[in-house]
């Protein structure tokens, strides 16, 4: 992906007070989700454009963006030509559309792994059905107001896969920052670095273009030092002039980049190609590239959002602008289409304030590529992929790891476990698997079911509160069992803290005291009913209001009771038991405030039982309704 995402690992050079967002900020707030449509939302005017400083503007970017578009094409295994034409696209076509104002579209190194992927697998001619349907159904899904569903992803995820993306592209820019060749999947990449290394030693010209890697690289990280006016010029350009002048030095024999003829590396699908849509694993791939391309774009459009003040973006807009990209991308045969934060910060570091100074970059690009292509025949290919590690280091962002494990370790997991497995198998299989970790660990924590059980005279009690599901089913049949084995005559079951009882719990529950009351055993079962739960939100607290009492007995504690309990009643004495007479009405006031709230008025054929309110151990003691 392009590095920054929802971490806002954008450009570190950027002032902090504009910096893109971590972890959760790059999600809606609570007052943008509350609102009926997104769309609709308020946002602040649009400020007047200054023509100078927008064409400046487009012209920082250009310089970003040109090296990024010849080394993703680099790295997908394709033509530098489709990197180039893909960031056209991206400005020309994407620029172009009220989506967002200032974010910044072309070809992602975090892409680059699947699409070369794609390219070993089904060849380049296939690359453009792909990402062709990729882009009518990201249309498809902008146009159904499907933009905010990408932002229903656990964070911990999307950084694990941003992760997962950026170690492996890592490793694999090692081998051409030598002038080698990577040996395949990442994990022979990451095993073939020690014979990489030995091979280097051993040629001298090899040795002097992992130099010149190196020194992109380090340039990568240092540059935001930089006095303020040298540290305008991108660092990636910098290197690539660096790299030019030491590639035309006597006896320097490092490999460049050849670059031919845009329009011959067009490539329109044709009928072939097209009938390969009845393959199920092209299939696979139009559906693992849009919602990849779909999630990155959307999450760099929050991060950059909170790098400025204008106008903010529209989700379901910039949807359908990245399929308008990718369709027209596909139809040529290019790389896929995303937002890149790299070019977009620089946008907003620039001072740009319009939609016009991303569209200009893409035709500075056409500009380029179309009168100076010896230019970039010039460019050292070790260069392009020092920048690329550069990208994969930004995405890797090894300082989330333990952040997460300080901040959540269930979380912490799910991040390891998405990388792990993207960089042992493959990014549709990585999301996947993280997607349902995310899943269980949710499921998990919502499910937390407290179970307090002890032996009192001649009472097994267990008492239980939280969420009872069927996640909780083994501790709650442990603690059943254990009160059957206590030997006790008699069995109390207090549920009525319980907050969600499903059905598995609900049905083990009442099969035990079934079979225990076959035996012989007294069980009282007090369970969670549906009680006020529904009326709650019309009822009066300050009112009270008569009750007709059935047939109830019981025997109270001996304590006082608070006069705002359930079934209080001042004239009865602690201690002794109280027997209402069927008919009868008294007066109550409604307790919304606990017990009342998940247990009802007694209805025919109820079991009501007293439920002793002393203290369990560990001072547990569940707020329950009274009988008196």
């Amino acid at each position: 992906m392009s590095g920054a995402h929802a971490r806002g690992r954008g450009d570190r050079a950027a002032p902090k007070a504009r910096r893109g967002p971590r972890s959760s900020e790059a999600f809606p707030t609570r007052s943008e989700a509350s609102l009926p449509r997104s769309e609709a939302s308020p946002t602040p005017k649009v400020p007047k454009s200054d023509l100078a400083t927008e064409i400046t503007a487009s012209l920082v970017v250009f310089l970003v963006a040109l090296p990024l578009c010849i080394g993703v094409a680099v790295a997908s295994g394709v033509p530098a030509e489709l990197g180039i034409i893909s960031g056209v696209i991206g400005g020309l076509v994407v620029g172009a559309v009220r989506g967002s104002t200032l974010q910044v579209s072309g070809p992602a190194a975090g892409l680059a792994a699947l699409v070369a992927e794609t390219v070993a697998e089904h060849g380049v001619a296939m690359l453009g059905v792909i990402v062709l349907g990729s882009g009518i159904l990201q249309i498809v899904l902008g146009v159904v107001r499907l933009g905010r569903m990408f932002q229903a992803i656990s964070i911990a995820v999307v950084q694990g896969m941003l992760a997962g993306i950026g170690l492996p592209l890592m490793f694999s820019q090692l081998y051409p920052m030598a002038d080698d060749k990577a040996p395949g999947t990442p994990v022979e990449n990451m095993a073939g670095v020690p014979g990489l290394l030995a091979d280097v030693l051993a040629d001298r010209q090899a040795m002097t273009a992992l130099l010149l890697g190196i020194v992109t690289v380090v340039l990568s990280f240092v540059w935001k030092k930089a006095p303020g006016p040298v540290r305008k010029v991108p660092a990636a350009l910098v290197a690539v002039g660096i790299g030019i002048a030491v590639a035309a030095l006597p006896g320097v024999e490092v490999k460049t980049l050849q670059v031919g003829n845009l329009l011959a590396a067009v490539q329109v699908p044709g009928a072939e190609q097209f009938a390969g849509l009845a393959d199920a694993a092209i299939i696979t791939s139009i559906l693992t590239f849009t919602v990849i391309a779909s999630a990155e774009s959307l999450f760099t459009a929050a991060a950059v959002d909170r790098m400025h003040s204008g106008p903010r973006t529209r989700y379901n807009t910039e949807l359908v602008a990245q399929g308008a990209g990718n369709t027209i991308a596909g139809i040529l045969g290019a790389l896929p289409v995303t937002a890149v934060v790299a070019r977009s910060s620089a946008n907003v570091q620039a001072g740009a304030r319009t939609r016009l100074s991303r569209t200009l970059h893409g035709l500075w690009l056409l500009a380029f590529a179309l009168l100076l292509p010896q230019v970039l025949a010039l460019i050292p290919i070790s260069v392009l992929a020092g920048v690329l590690v550069h990208s994969g280091w930004k995405l890797l962002a090894p300082g989330e790891f333990p952040k997460m494990w300080r901040q959540d370790r269930g979380e912490f997991v799910v991040m390891t476990v998405t990388t792990l497995v993207i960089v042992a198998t493959a990014l549709l299989e990585g999301v996947l698997v993280g997607l349902a970790a995310g899943i269980v660990l949710a499921a998990l924590r919502m499910s937390q079911t407290v179970i307090r059980q002890h032996v009192e005279d001649d009472t097994a009690k267990v008492v239980m509160a939280g969420n009872a599901t069927f996640l909780r089913l083994p501790n709650v049949i442990e603690a059943l069992e254990s009160a059957a084995a206590s030997g006790k005559p008699r069995i109390r079951l207090d549920l009525t803290a319980v907050t969600h009882l499903d059905h598995a719990c609900r049905n083990q529950v009442e099969e035990f005291t079934a079979q225990q009351r076959g035996r012989g055993l007294r069980v009282e079962l007090l369970m969670p009913g549906p009680g006020l739960t529904a009326a709650a939100p019309h009822a009066d607290a300050s009112r009270t209001t008569a009750t007709t009492v059935t047939a109830v007995t019981a025997t109270v504690g001996d304590r006082t009771f608070d006069p705002t309990d359930k079934w209080h009643d001042a004239s009865r004495t602690p201690g002794t038991p109280s027997t209402r007479t069927p008919g009868t009405t008294r007066t109550r006031t409604p307790d919304l405030s606990g017990a009342e709230m998940f247990a009802g008025e007694p209805g025919p054929g109820a079991e009501w039982f007293y439920l002793d309110t002393r203290p369990v151990p560990d001072d547990y003691a569940p707020r329950s309704p009274l009988v008196g």
